[in-house]
């Protein structure tokens, strides 16, 4: 359902750790919510609970939980971060997307 690509794998497993997670067994939370300058935009943050209605995904070592209405805008989406002079942090490649802001932080589908 979400990939996740070696680079996004191990940043967030630094910053998991940072943050006092432990990627083993704690999750990246990502969703979708109304917003942004194309109408939705992504949501990314670090949990240790489940909820009833999340739908938990692994890949690469990471565990995903995705919330119920946020599943089908994210189907087939890799997580990758992109680093360097103009790296913009946790890019989200959504095959779902028929438009996106210039930033990358929100679509349109």
């Amino acid at each position: 359902m979400i990939k996740v690509s070696d680079e996004a794998k191990a940043t967030a497993a630094r910053l998991m750790q940072e943050d006092g997670f432990n990627p083993e067994t704690d999750f990246i939370r990502v969703g979708v919510k109304s917003g942004g300058c194309s109408g939705l935009e992504y949501v990314l943050k670090f949990d240790n609970a489940k909820a009833d209605t999340d739908q938990v995904f692994e890949d690469n070592g990471i565990k995903i939980l995705v919330d119920k209405k946020s599943i089908l805008y994210l189907a087939g989406t890799t997580l990758e971060y992109s680093g360097g002079l103009n790296g913009k942090g946790f890019v989200f490649n959504n095959p779902n997307a028929a438009r996106t802001c210039g930033c990358g932080e929100s679509f349109s589908l």
